[in-house]
């Protein structure tokens, strides 16, 4: 099998903003130097804000016991009880607005990201990590597309913004950097991952290092498994990668309960990644 297909061969974009919270100049961090290179990261500000948090999760015997103090927490800050995810009574007999829930952004990931729900999610990467996306129904060559512009709607929508949900997001970030850290992948810089794809409309080509082997710009956030088996039910083409633990957002066994727990899923951190390519 030969990449050559569909990849996009334009020169790429920009690939963010000048300033981010974690430290790292963005042209760096979305580099393939970084990504084969890379640094701890940590969003300012994150572990001094929540000081008594992060105290009970280096309490935590298991992973288990730290995703309890996890969900108690984030309850507890956070106001999220089961009815406030989607809608709550109020008193008058009417309904008002639920309040927004990282669990509510992951639900409507998991059934399409390029939902409002993604493009909220994008939007806390670019925010946070100064990456802009590369995809939001459609491929972002620059700002002032349409596919830019229904990614701005959709990221800047109130309605997933009423309850400080970037702050939610950091905090699980810094959740599941501990997590990898202590218990998942103590002392490891990289994880081996899948993502399976039939075209490469969402990916831009960067560089041809060999006939199976490529550097492609991924979205700024992007899904992959840790089961090829499971790559395998997404598409034809498999993309094999080792992804920064720095740059893992989100993964599968962090938290019990959780939308996307069906499929081994880890949320990553885009950028130039080279990546090898089967074909199932």
């Amino acid at each position: 099998m030969t990449v050559t297909a569909r990849a996009s061969t334009a020169p790429p974009p920009a690939v963010g903003h000048s300033t981010n919270l974690v430290g790292v100049p963005t042209p760096l961090l979305a580099s393939r130097a970084f990504n084969e290179h890379p640094v701890p990261l940590s969003i300012a500000g994150v572990r001094e804000m929540n000081r008594s948090f992060f105290t009970m999760l280096d309490d935590s015997p298991t992973l288990a016991d730290a995703a309890e103090a996890f969900h108690k927490y984030m309850a507890a800050v956070f106001d999220l009880e089961p009815e406030q995810h989607e809608t709550a009574r109020r008193t008058d007999g009417g309904v008002r607005r639920f309040r927004s829930s990282y669990l509510r952004l992951f639900k409507g990931w998991g059934y399409d990201n390029n939902s409002p729900e993604g493009a909220v999610l994008k939007g806390w990467v670019e925010s946070r990590f100064g990456l802009f996306p590369t995809f939001h129904k459609g491929p972002i060559p620059a700002m002032g597309c349409k596919a830019w512009a229904d990614y701005i709607s959709e990221k800047m929508s109130s309605r997933f913004h009423n309850n400080s949900i970037y702050v939610q997001l950091d905090i699980m970030y810094g959740f599941c950097q501990w997590a990898l850290n202590r218990f998942v992948a103590p002392g490891e810089s990289h994880l081996t991952l899948w993502r399976g794809v039939n075209d490469y409309d969402e990916h831009q080509m960067v560089e041809r290092l060999e006939k199976r082997r490529v550097v492609i710009r991924m979205n700024n956030l992007v899904s992959f498994t840790s089961e090829r088996e499971i790559a395998d039910c997404f598409g034809d083409n498999i993309l094999e990668a080792r992804v920064p633990t720095a740059k893992v957002v989100f993964f599968s066994r962090l938290l019990p309960v959780h939308p996307l727990k069906g499929e081994d899923e880890f949320l990553v951190i885009g950028g130039d990644y080279a990546v090898n390519v089967s074909y199932f």
